[in-house]
């Protein structure tokens, strides 16, 4: 029984490791992205999506 414990702590103290590197790289600006913006205009034509034609039906005169 006293091994569930050990373990239990063991992965409390390797969560909260792992929470610290997170928040260390997160402030120190490593998920920073400098690269998109700058060819985000290129891409752009690709985002536009055609409007569906118009049925017959559904076209009022």
């Amino acid at each position: 029984m006293s091994v569930i414990y050990i373990l239990l702590a063991i992965s409390i103290v390797v969560a909260i490791g792992f929470f610290v590197a997170f928040v260390f790289a997160v402030r120190s600006g490593q998920y920073d992205d400098s690269y998109t913006p700058s060819v985000r205009m290129l891409f752009d034509d690709e985002l536009i999506k055609e409007k569906p034609k118009e049925s017959i039906l559904t076209k009022k005169d």
